[in-house]
């Protein structure tokens, strides 16, 4: 690894205090990029993310799609994870913490509304940012994509009924031209774009080359993510330090927690590393853009809800990277 590489932690850091200073200092800029949306999709951060994920869906060989299907241990701890475990586990930690342990910091209206940002992250496994992480992890491209893939599936017809189970709320209604967007982002225009890369280039030895290359690239596109959505939340952790640090308690332990259990799962079922990785990190991502835009269309742009599902997006990256190290220094563990 290269020096920056190796120091990204302390890279993403700085973009971290960089992007609070600038949501500070140049309100104006930051309301231009907040304003370069389309739905509930920040286009510049779209641009970021379609960075980093390229490279990694250069990598996807399309003749080994076919052979994921022998390895199904993999998908079966992320779908279970991400669909019979994380929701219930989110909603139990926040119920936990802001009916019990925050009970007297938060008034009773504020923690439902808290409660319900919190569901709706929990409900909301990622689709985009997980192949930066399973890139970071050196995880199989192919089988990793298999696991967007299937989770977006699933989510069509999961993500509703499992927030209105929760929440006690019958009328959810899925925004369905964030979640398409997202994955016509995120998951298939890269796909295509990689794909294409790897037409042109022809030889594996080129493509090894061409994402060796580029890969400086997209951790830069992370960085500058962290900074503008730091500086988009800018005014909010300033002035709401205490509650940017409550809601983000149970964030952070549903995090850690999922990744183990499911870290755990697939070292017990002898799954190889490179699936291992992106499929304990992909139940602890969440599909912040689509949390976002359910928060606010059920509860309102200045909801407590919106602002849990805030938190998480602030929290995630910091949180994400730790575990991305900590699946690099026990791979020697699996087989």
């Amino acid at each position: 690894m290269s020096v920056f590489e190796r120091y990204l932690t302390v890279w993403v850091g700085l973009a971290m205090a960089a992007g609070v200073i600038l949501g500070l200092v140049a309100p104006g800029m930051v309301a231009a990029i907040a304003a370069a949306e389309l739905a509930r999709v920040n286009l510049v951060v779209a641009v970021l993310i379609w960075a980093m994920v390229y490279p990694m869906m250069v990598g996807v060989d399309p003749s080994s799609l076919s052979q994921v299907a022998r390895q199904p241990r993999g998908l079966a701890i992320t779908l279970v994870v991400n669909w019979l475990i994380k929701p219930f586990s989110m909603a139990a930690l926040a119920v936990l913490f802001f009916e019990g342990v925050f009970a007297d910091l938060i008034a009773p209206a504020d923690a439902q509304q808290y409660i319900a940002g919190l569901i709706l992250l929990g409900a909301a496994p990622c689709t985009a940012m997980v192949f930066v992480w399973s890139q970071l992890t050196k995880g199989d491209e192919s089988y990793t994509l298999l696991q967007v893939s299937v989770n977006d599936v699933v989510m069509v017809f999961a993500f509703a009924p499992i927030v209105a189970f929760l929440l006690g709320v019958t009328d959810i209604v899925v925004p369905w031209e964030t979640l398409v967007l997202s994955v016509l982002l995120f998951v298939a225009l890269p796909l295509a774009a990689g794909l294409l890369t790897r037409r042109r280039l022809g030889s594996e030895t080129r493509i090894a080359a061409f994402q060796a290359r580029i890969k400086p690239w997209s951790i830069l596109g992370l960085i500058a993510t962290v900074m503008i959505l730091f500086g988009l939340q800018g005014r909010v952790i300033v002035d709401r330090p205490m509650v940017i640090g409550l809601i983000a308690v149970p964030i952070i332990l549903q995090s850690y927690g999922i990744f183990v259990l499911a870290y755990a799962a697939a070292w017990l079922l002898r799954v190889p590393h490179k699936i291992a990785a992106p499929c304990a990190l992909i139940g602890t991502s969440n599909f912040f853009e689509l949390a976002v835009a359910v928060a606010i269309s059920l509860f309102g742009l200045h909801s407590g809800a919106a602002l849990a599902t805030v938190v998480g997006v602030l929290v995630e990256v910091p949180v994400m990277l730790s575990l991305v190290a900590l699946a690099n220094r026990t791979r020697a563990r699996f087989a």
